[in-house]
């Protein structure tokens, strides 16, 4: 990044207040943004990658880590992190009342966007952007990476209580199940994981012993809502993605997959992004495809056998 000199550096020195708050309208901001708000005091960067050791190897300077496996979800029991550790995480990292986060990853922001989707519980949504694209478009645009930790002073982040709006349970999804048309179910593996044929993507460690889906729900992979660079389609071609599977915004959403870290993107495209009323069911299938007594859609019948 260029150092700000002269008019021309003054002009834009005078004009990033402008860019910063234009970004906060919004949900999303790019990889450029970024790249000139790096030493924005009021904003502060966090990668949350499927692979922990992506971060060590080289990430955007000055952006803090988080692992997603042990700080974004409670390291015993199976839930999201509490308001306590998340606040030690973030008031570590120095972010405060008015700071704004800016969350990224691999593998297309999966864990970034459920890390987005945590802080929305604790209230901290309108203040969480994601970088649109993630490591891919940064990378490929060869913007800079270091590998230094950063140090921070103690920020005065205070972390509000859980939201339940946001997150569905085994109950909700049951529901629908059953028949109850006022919530639509929207299951966003991919279509080998929807049918049954594969219980789970080749090398998760979490899985189910049943194979297939929740009846009555609809498939729409949440890879069709992002592009070749991994960014995320415009508004219109989303709306139209969606709307062919009857998810219009007329009614609430409920988004899961197998883990709920892929769903947690297609939570902040339909939420974020759309505007829709949409909660993740993060026990998603490896909760549902191993509960007992549940219906499920198997359209292959695919069986366990226990490997």
């Amino acid at each position: 990044m260029k150092a700000i000199t002269g008019i021309a550096g003054l002009g834009f020195a005078l004009a990033l207040g402008g860019v910063a708050a234009a970004a906060e309208s919004g949900p999303l901001v790019t990889a450029d943004w970024v790249a000139d708000n790096l030493k924005n005091p009021k904003v502060k960067v966090f990668e949350v990658s499927v692979d922990p050791g992506v971060y060590e190897r080289g990430h955007v300077p000055g952006a803090t880590n988080i692992r997603w496996h042990t700080e974004l979800v409670d390291p015993v029991k199976r839930d999201i992190a509490s308001a306590e550790n998340l606040q030690k995480l973030l008031s570590a990292a120095g972010v405060d009342k008015d700071t704004t986060i800016v969350l990224y990853g691999d593998n297309n922001n999966w864990f970034a966007a459920w890390g987005a989707w945590v802080l929305e519980a604790y209230g901290l949504g309108d203040r969480v952007k994601l970088l649109d694209g993630g490591r891919k478009v940064w990378e490929a645009k060869g913007l800079p990476l270091d590998t230094a930790t950063p140090e921070a002073a103690k920020g005065s982040i205070e972390i509000g209580e859980l939201n339940t709006k946001v997150r569905a349970r085994l109950g909700d999804v049951l529901k629908v199940a059953e028949g109850d048309q006022s919530v639509t179910l929207l299951d966003i593996r991919s279509p080998d994981e929807f049918s049954g044929k594969i219980f789970a993507p080749e090398g998760s460690k979490e899985t189910a012993v049943r194979a297939g889906h929740v009846p009555n729900a609809k498939n729409v992979p949440w890879s069709k809502a992002v592009s070749a660079d991994g960014t995320i389609k415009p508004k219109e071609e989303l709306k139209k993605l969606y709307a062919e599977a009857g998810v219009d915004g007329s009614k609430p959403v409920i988004v899961y997959c197998r883990i709920g870290e892929r769903s947690s993107h297609t939570w902040f495209v339909l939420a974020k992004v759309l505007g829709y009323d949409v909660r993740n069911y993060d026990g998603s299938w490896t909760e549902y495809g191993n509960a007992v007594g549940v219906p499920v859609a198997n359209l292959t019948g695919t069986v366990w056998q226990g490997k």
